[in-house]
């Protein structure tokens, strides 16, 4: 990879269901970086996707169930909320006040993806449907309109244990490794790497996030030019199981709740 790298923020306006989020990528591009170019990345902000996708409920259509309402009452949600978060989630393993702490895909995280943020006023958007497919979606249909080779993230914002704040996450890639395997390698004392692998995907997700912002920017975009990672036909986000990950083991031997 690369030492130096650019990063552009590809303000879009609002996106709304059926929108062709391509296309506002495309034109947001072509006024802030000169265009798509061969091997440049494209972040996307999972809830723009979800959006564009139709992947948007509307709470006064939710019926908590039982269980959904005792949830919201010990963690003090709406119920609605934890009703969706529960049909989003494949397990519920605790919370705190506000927030289910959910498996979903293999994933430790907050209310199983469910958000309410820049979703239309009595709404939330679960995580897209299926994060890889979108990624390779949108993928084709850029190099299609621009016949640039692009790589493309669907991002998502989460916090990371002990830590304030949020990061991005990949939950979706196509086009790039979202993981680089240094094992082999050497450090500065000769000494052989046993177990480091670099989150690339991760990584650039974070970088796309400094630009894109989390509020009322209607910037749910950003390209990541001149980081040098080949673009290839492959997809798909690398993950391990929950009792290989440091974090999760103890979660996946404990009492669930779903």
């Amino acid at each position: 990879m690369n030492t130096s790298f650019e990063v552009h923020g590809l303000p879009t306006g609002i996106i709304r269901i059926g929108d062709p989020i391509a296309e506002r990528v495309i034109a947001a591009a072509n006024k802030i970086c000169g265009g798509f170019r061969d091997g440049d990345i494209l972040v996307l902000a999972e809830t723009a996707v979800a959006t564009s996708e139709g992947n948007v409920i509307r709470l006064s259509e939710i019926t908590p169930s039982a269980h959904a309402r005792r949830l919201a009452e010990q963690y003090r949600m709406d119920p609605a909320v934890a009703e969706v978060v529960l049909r989003e989630s494949d397990s519920i393993v605790g919370g705190i006040p506000g927030f289910l702490l959910c498996m979903k895909g293999g994933t430790l995280l907050p209310n199983a993806g469910v958000d309410a943020s820049n979703a239309p006023p009595g709404c939330v958007t679960p995580l897209p449907a299926d994060p890889n497919a979108s990624a390779r979606t949108v993928k084709e249909a850029v190099e299609r309109a621009t016949g640039a080779r692009i790589g493309v993230i669907i991002a998502d914002s989460r916090t990371h244990a002990m830590r304030l704040g949020c990061g991005g996450v990949a939950i979706g890639c196509a086009g790039i490794s979202s993981v680089i395997d240094d094992r082999g390698r050497s450090d500065l004392f000769g000494r052989r790497l046993e177990v480091t692998k670099r989150a690339v995907a991760d990584n650039i997700a974070s970088a796309g996030e400094l630009v894109m912002g989390e509020a009322d920017e209607c910037t749910p975009a950003a390209v990541i030019r001149g980081i040098g990672l080949p673009i290839t036909d492959i997809t798909g986000v690398e993950s391990i199981a929950a009792d290989e990950c440091l974090f999760m083991g103890v979660f996946a031997k404990s009492r669930t709740f779903k």
